[in-house]
């Protein structure tokens, strides 16, 4: 059996091409775009071989392929506006999602699996262990998200009624495979987060 080299097999032989380096392809950018090229050439070998489900499939996937691809572009244009003094929560908040808290509700529990970085958009929470207030525009979490055994180290109550936006551990680790550069913006907050807690040991030590 023999085939022939037709329009239709070259525009088909290239979309399973470029498909397949999509596949293999590790920069998120790259991969859109191969990805796009890949379902515009399915598209024209379904239009050209009349094939109606390979039509159908690549032109629904042809503008999710795009938006993921403005997606990744406008974070990476976000971060690289980010300063070393730029707080985390400037851009990561427009991926993180918004739900409301009420008074009484325990958001975390000491040793619970750590799963999600939230902000505080309004409201007071508590740190219940060691009694510290946690007000609008602190982010919280990070540290049992990163620890070894991703463990809740302070179990944190809701003193009042208010919204939070929250981002999952999937969502940070997929934004940093997409940017590299978070990796620092990361580190600078548990950083931060671990200095203070040794400040305010040693205020506690030294004022027993």
């Amino acid at each position: 059996m023999t085939l022939s080299m037709d329009l239709g097999n070259v525009l088909g032989l290239l979309g399973v091409g470029f498909c397949f380096i999509s596949f293999v392809m590790k920069r998120m950018v790259p991969l859109r775009v191969l990805a796009l090229v890949a379902n515009v050439c399915f598209i024209a070998y379904g239009l050209v071989e009349s094939l109606l489900p390979s039509i159908v499939l690549n032109a629904a996937l042809l503008p999710v392929n795009a938006r993921r691809l403005w997606e990744i572009k406008r974070l990476s244009k976000e971060i690289e506006r980010a300063t070393r003094e730029s707080p985390v929560s400037q851009w990561l908040l427009p991926h993180m999602h918004r739900r409301p808290f009420k008074a009484g509700e325990v958001l975390f529990r000491k040793g619970e699996v750590a799963d999600k970085l939230v902000y505080v958009a309004n409201g007071r929470l508590r740190l219940a262990e060691i009694g510290r207030a946690i007000g609008s525009g602190e982010l919280i979490g990070e540290i049992g998200l990163f620890s070894p055994d991703k463990t809740r180290t302070q179990t944190i109550v809701c003193e009042t009624d208010g919204e939070l936006y929250e981002m999952t551990d999937e969502m940070i680790f997929q934004l940093y495979y997409q940017h590299p550069k978070l990796g620092f913006y990361l580190m600078r907050l548990l950083a931060e987060r671990l200095i203070a807690d040794v400040r305010r040991q040693q205020v506690q030590a030294a004022a027993a």
